[in-house]
């Protein structure tokens, strides 16, 4: 019984790695005859995987009703889909390939409505240059609901919770879902407001019925991916600057996320940074944080909110030296006595 279970496992393994497979050739690969091939072919099916043959093509794994049993339920199935697309893209060494052999492999067994909303999530949705999980959960069924209402131009209505707990009713028409490396958004006009919005989708509480049905507007710009990111790390705050990083693009995007500036090239040695923040004290320890070597290009006022925070460390460095031991070389020790020896200690 284990040994039929192991061999009716790896056929499985065999219909979802490729798309058509011989009678012969199964059994070559299970080390059994044909006609064993097809009594396991006959209790997968009992199982509830659609297998499918036929004497011009062979055995394939088809399309059911349902999911087959031991699997994921349509939640979980659309989740993973999103996951894989996502991990897919990421550019890690190895995930990428593997991504999309697991992805293929669970597309191919998908029931029809569920490849829709997969599909309609895919088409629907932006990566904002380096696409990643969520920092606060997700429901699956949000995102394919949003994907669902922007590929059918169906207006959205909503309850929105702002970052201080504030809430409101929205009625937008949702044009695209865009991802960063922590978080999802929804780009969408707000019909009162008669102008384009960015929503963070955690914060988006459905509230159906939806519609009616729109005309698509023209996007507020051709990159949706760079459009998020400005908002989300320039326009939503008070003060914004713009500041010439001095090392490369390629490194300066390591430490700079998109919801955390936008870059842009300014040589080979160096590229701009367009940022927001609460005040242009935070703006300094921002840009400081960084590491880089930097310029001011704009505003002025930056410049003497860095001067001013360099005098008061300056300050706090000639307190600290003023309070510390004095010693004949600074260092706390007496010149030519070594750190390890007894008078040191």
């Amino acid at each position: 019984m284990l040994e039929t279970s192991a061999r009716l496992l790896r056929l499985l393994s065999l219909l979802q790695a490729h798309r058509e497979w011989s009678g012969p050739d199964l059994a070559e690969r299970l080390g059994v005859s044909p006609r064993t091939v097809r009594r396991d072919v006959d209790r997968l099916r009992e199982l509830g995987y659609p297998v499918n043959a036929s004497p011009g093509t062979g055995y394939q794994l088809g399309a059911g009703a349902e999911l087959p049993p031991l699997l994921l339920d349509d939640d979980e199935a659309v989740a993973v889909a999103v996951g894989l697309r996502t991990a897919a893209g990421q550019g890690i060494e190895g995930i990428g390939e593997t991504s999309v052999r697991a992805l293929a492999k669970l597309e191919q067994v998908l029931p029809g409505r569920l490849r829709h909303r997969v599909s309609a999530l895919n088409a629907f949705t932006v990566p904002m240059l380096r696409p990643g999980p969520p920092t606060a959960p997700l429901d699956p069924a949000l995102l394919t609901e949003l994907a669902h209402l922007c590929r059918d131009s169906e207006r959205l209505r909503f309850e929105y919770r702002t970052h201080d707990g504030a809430t409101s009713r929205r009625t937008v028409e949702p044009h695209r879902l865009v991802c960063t490396e922590r978080r999802w958004y929804l780009v969408a006009w707000d019909v009162e407001r008669a102008d384009w919005r960015t929503f963070r989708v955690d914060r988006i509480t459905p509230k159906p019925p939806h519609g009616p049905r729109f005309t698509p507007r023209t996007p507020p710009a051709d990159d949706l991916g760079a459009y998020v990111s400005k908002g989300v790390s320039t326009r939503a705050y008070a003060t914004h600057a713009t500041v010439r990083l001095l090392v490369p693009l390629a490194e300066a995007a390591e430490r700079v996320s998109p919801s955390a500036g936008t870059l842009e090239p300014d040589g080979p040695g160096a590229c701009v940074l367009r940022t927001g923040a609460g005040s242009l004290d935070v703006m300094v320890i921002h840009v400081m944080m960084l590491g880089f070597p930097f310029e001011v290009i704009e505003p002025a006022e930056l410049v003497d909110a860095i001067r001013t925070a360099r005098d008061r460390l300056d300050a706090a460095l000639a307190r600290a030296a003023g309070s510390a031991p004095r010693t004949e070389d600074g260092a706390g020790r007496t010149p030519g006595t070594p750190s390890g020896s007894a008078a040191a200690r």
